[in-house]
C-alpha cells in the first residue's frame, strides 16, 4: 500500500549489502529512502552518480542516504564500488511492497528515459535485470524525519522520475 505524508515508519533495522545495520528512523538525521530499479540499471547509475558526488553536502544537511534495489546482495556487490551510502538488496521486493513502490510499462515509455539509458549504458555498461518486473520498476523517494514520519514523498511515473540532490536538500530544510 502506498505511503502518505504523515505516515510513521516503525522503528526497524535493515541490513545493508555489507552486512551492516541500518536503523530506520535515525535520531539525529533525516533519511532519504530511494527505491531504484535493479543493480546495473544505467538510468539509476547516472542518477546516483549525482548523489555520490555530493555525499558530503548531503551529510552536512543531516541527510542519510539509503538506496534500495530490486536485486540480490551478490548482484549488488558485483555492481558497486566505494558507495558512500547504505545500499539495501531487496530481491523479493518486500520493502517495495511495504512502501507501495510499483512497476509499470510506463517505466520505459519516455523519450528522456531512453536517452538517459543510452548515456548510462555508454558510461557504465548494463547488467541484465533479474526479471521483467525489475526492468519495469519505477523509482520512489521518501524523506523520513527523526521521529519516523514521512515528511515528503515522490512516486515516479517513469524510470528517470526521481528527486535531484537539490530537491532533497531543499525538502529537508523546509520541514
Amino acid at each position: 500500500m502506498r505511503k502518505a505524508i504523515c505516515d510513521v515508519i516503525p522503528k526497524t533495522v535493515w541490513t545493508n549489502i555489507d552486512e551492516g545495520s541500518v536503523l530506520v528512523p535515525q535520531q539525529d538525521t533525516f533519511i532519504h529512502l530511494q527505491f531504484r530499479r535493479f543493480a546495473g540499471c544505467p538510468v539509476c547509475n547516472l542518477h546516483l552518480q549525482s548523489f555520490f558526488k555530493r555525499a558530503e553536502e548531503l551529510k552536512a544537511n543531516n541527510i542519510h542516504e539509503v538506496v534500495v534495489f530490486h536485486a540480490s546482495q551478490k548482484d549488488m556487490l558485483a555492481s558497486v564500488v566505494d558507495v558512500p551510502f547504505d545500499l539495501i538488496a531487496d530481491p523479493s521486493r518486500k520493502l517495495y511492497k511495504e512502501f507501495g513502490v510499483e512497476t509499470s510499462w510506463k517505466a520505459l515509455l519516455n523519450l528522456g528515459v531512453m536517452q538517459k539509458a543510452l548515456k548510462g549504458i555508454r558510461k557504465f555498461g548494463m547488467k541484465i535485470p533479474q526479471s521483467v518486473e525489475a526492468e519495469l520498476g519505477v523509482p520512489a523517494d521518501f524523506l523520513i524525519n527523526q521521529a519516523g514520519t514521512v515528511v515528503a514523498l515522490k512516486y515516479g511515473a517513469h524510470a528517470d522520475d526521481q528527486w535531484s540532490v537539490d530537491e532533497v536538500i531543499e525538502l529537508a530544510k523546509s520541514v
